[in-house]
């Protein structure tokens, strides 16, 4: 291994919250702040609380009625394209110091950063380079950040989510025998990136507790109950991890999909199900056609009602041809619903995904297909997707959008789901 080089794993500290309370002019670190929407129920889950909250033991993505009554704090409505344009800021800081090449942005309030070779450009060490960027970020947007560094990808995110915490500057530090000597005895599990309850639930029955068990454990043991996942179970049990930033730029991945889901507002009849089908096919079947792909193959997910206690449908369709084609894939999708689905339990919850998606000059005619109406569709997506990015998405909306019980409408106000603040 490396152990020359050195990586940053960069987070925002209560990212939705901190920003909200800066909104405000609240300091982030000591006002009582959740992000959850008002107008849902008080089981709707919070999208993040404040640092003062969570010194209280209130749990990050909690649910509001889960937070005790005598505490007093401010509710926040979610604004995700606030907070989107916080984090393009952020990431603008992040260029100001290292170039595109060496930053991985692994969400909205989290990055790696690839520090090696600018150390001795900017005569700093890694801690001080890392302070001057969390201080550039404080002064720039009024939110507080944490850093993690490390000789790997792997050991940068666990300086950052174990050791930065317990740190006056908030910035950790591991090398691979700093991770032996310090944490290789720390519990539980769970605290260690990737390994999650069910990961961490199999390691026990092994008698497996900390990262010294994992690392001294017998090897075909842990090949045979976990497969090839042990081989990153072994490496990180010893502080190791192979992948480099130039590894992420330059993956591509062999098979690609699209996706999109939602969980509807209330339980939704077998009927009202199709309508809500054929608009999800109709809203991803436009990203097709804005990225110049096409697909032959559709997936659909329905969850019932939790009332029901029945298992979720599943299926998958395959076309003759790949296609971007509203019509032939809102057919095609609502064909596989009424195949899955039971029509006497109420559905609560749907995920649709395109596999096997490929460049749109892979789109091929068939026996059934005119070619003339197909171009006269396509130029017909064409023109609405102009008309969306000049007006909005609502600008432009099909008839079974203003139907009882559609949901696309609102779908297009929200990002990933949430309100967008505008």
């Amino acid at each position: 291994m490396n152990e020359d080089r050195l990586y940053m794993c960069i987070d925002l500290k209560s990212f939705y919250a901190s920003v909200e309370c800066v909104e405000r002019g609240l300091d982030p670190l000591t006002t009582n702040l959740v992000v959850a929407d008002p107008e849902r129920t008080e089981k709707t889950i919070c999208l993040a609380i404040s640092p003062s909250m969570k010194a209280l033991g209130i749990k990050n993505r909690c649910r509001v009625f889960e937070i005790p009554g005598g505490i007093h704090y401010l509710m926040a409505p979610p604004r995700m394209q606030l907070y989107i344009d916080y984090s393009a800021e952020i990431y603008s800081i992040y260029l100001k110091y290292i170039a595109k090449e060496d930053i991985h942005v692994y969400s909205i309030d989290e990055a790696f950063l690839d520090v090696t070779n600018y150390l001795h450009m900017y005569q700093m060490g890694a801690r001080e380079l890392g302070q001057t960027i969390m201080d550039d970020i404080l002064s720039s947007t009024g939110i507080t950040a944490t850093c993690g560094i490390g000789t790997n990808l792997y050991l940068a995110k666990i300086a950052l989510d174990i050791t930065a915490k317990h740190c006056d500057d908030h910035i950790g530090y591991l090398t691979e025998a700093g991770f032996r000597q310090h944490l290789w005895d720390h519990r539980p599990l769970t605290d260690f990136w990737r390994i999650g309850a069910g990961t961490a639930r199999r390691l026990s029955s092994l008698g497996i507790r900390t990262m010294r068990e994992l690392a001294r454990f017998d090897e075909d043991t842990l090949y045979r109950i976990f497969g090839i996942d042990a081989e990153l179970l072994i490496d990180h049990a010893w502080g190791r991890e192979s992948t480099t930033m130039a590894d992420i730029k330059n993956y591509k991945p062999q098979n690609t999909s699209m996706g999109s889901g939602q969980v509807l507002s209330r339980d939704y009849a077998f009927d009202e199900g199709v309508l809500i089908v054929r608009e999800m096919a109709d809203l991803l079947t436009l990203d097709l056609v804005d990225k110049h792909l096409v697909t032959d193959s559709v997936t659909l997910h329905v969850g019932y009602s939790n009332i029901y206690g029945k298992k979720a449908a599943h299926g998958t369709s395959s076309l003759v041809t790949a296609t971007s084609s509203s019509r032939r894939l809102m057919d095609t999708t609502e064909e596989l619903y009424r195949q899955i689905v039971d029509s006497t339990v109420p559905i609560r919850r749907i995920t649709l995904t395109y596999n096997r998606v490929k460049d749109d000059c892979y789109q091929q005619y068939d026996l059934f297909c005119d070619p003339a109406e197909m171009e006269k569709e396509r130029r017909m997506q064409n023109a609405m997707l102009d008309i969306k990015r000049k007006f909005g998405k609502n600008a432009i909306v099909r008839g079974m959008n203003l139907q009882e019980g559609a949901t696309t409408l609102e779908r297009n106000r929200q990002i990933g789901g949430h309100k967008s603040g505008e």
